[in-house]
């Protein structure tokens, strides 16, 4: 699944251009074609078509995984979920492709597609995003989100660090591959229990989530299989699908978890598993 540096590469892309891609912005809607009529999550596709149609392209920006793409009379928001993604094409636009689910055709010629091989991700279309990404947690990267507010937060919860940290709604963009590779830079097991970090940890977790991903953002992403295009942090992985392998500090093998149903990496020396209570 695309995390928040895949989903912030696209973003930047489809605003400034990159990827193989130009922006998007400025471009007026001409027509669109939904494909599969379950990708559209809200409204109904008709009130879709009529209520985007003519209108502009004024920014795209990112809140956790969701792109939103800002008209200038409303919102378009997209989220990937496991295998979406988005991609622009010059004129004359192909032939749709078996998983193209969304094409969105601009009045110079040029399209947006969102190709979905497995059907999970959705669009919505709305006048306050809010409606949507209400329930997301804070953004790593905003200042108030503070060590001290982190700490807090930690201690109001009993989970397990690594199922706490996926939780959208109480942190926002984080997926499988980074909190792995944050907790290991924080030197962090991933079964410690939340409410047993020190106000020292939290910050240390909170200073490796950032650099993390940072890092990932600056390497456009990682690209472990088709699902994602272009991103190169996959050659930086430290534990995450590194099972077996010595750890790149200390020489131990990496081992896998599983935590909260979800697959997990980690280095049993540099992760210690501390004191729960």
């Amino acid at each position: 699944m695309p995390e928040l540096p895949e989903v912030e590469t696209i973003v930047r892309a489809l605003r400034k251009g990159g990827r193989g891609d130009v922006s998007i912005v400025q471009r007026r809607i001409h027509s669109v074609d939904l494909r599969w009529a379950r990708t559209l999550a809200s409204p109904k596709i008709e009130d879709f078509s009529k209520r985007i149609i003519g209108h502009q392209i004024t920014d795209v920006t990112r809140r956790g995984k969701f792109i939103i793409i800002h008209l200038d009379e409303g919102f378009i928001l997209v989220h990937l979920r496991m295998s979406g993604d988005l991609r622009v094409t010059a004129p004359p636009i192909p032939a749709p492709a078996p998983h193209d689910r969304l094409i969105i055709t601009f009045e110079d010629g040029h399209g947006l597609i969102f190709n979905d091989p497995r059907k999970f991700g959705r669009v919505w279309l709305t006048n306050d995003p809010s409606e949507v990404t209400g329930n997301l947690g804070p953004e790593p990267f905003d200042l108030t989100f503070t060590p001290g507010i982190f700490y807090q937060n930690l201690h109001r919860r009993k989970k397990y660090i690594k199922s706490l940290l996926l939780d959208q709604s109480f942190v926002a963009g984080l997926g499988n591959i980074y909190v792995d590779e944050s907790l290991f830079k924080a030197g962090i097991f991933p079964l410690r229990l939340s409410n047993t970090l020190s106000i020292q940890e939290a910050n240390k977790l909170l200073e490796a989530i950032r650099e993390t991903l940072k890092d990932g953002i600056n390497n456009n992403g990682a690209s472990i299989d088709w699902v994602y295009r272009g991103g190169d942090y996959q050659n930086k992985f430290r534990v995450y699908q590194q099972t077996g392998k010595p750890c790149q500090i200390c020489g131990s093998p990496i081992e896998r978890i599983v935590a909260g149903q979800r697959g997990t990496h980690y280095c049993p020396k540099c992760q210690p598993k501390g004191v729960d209570k």
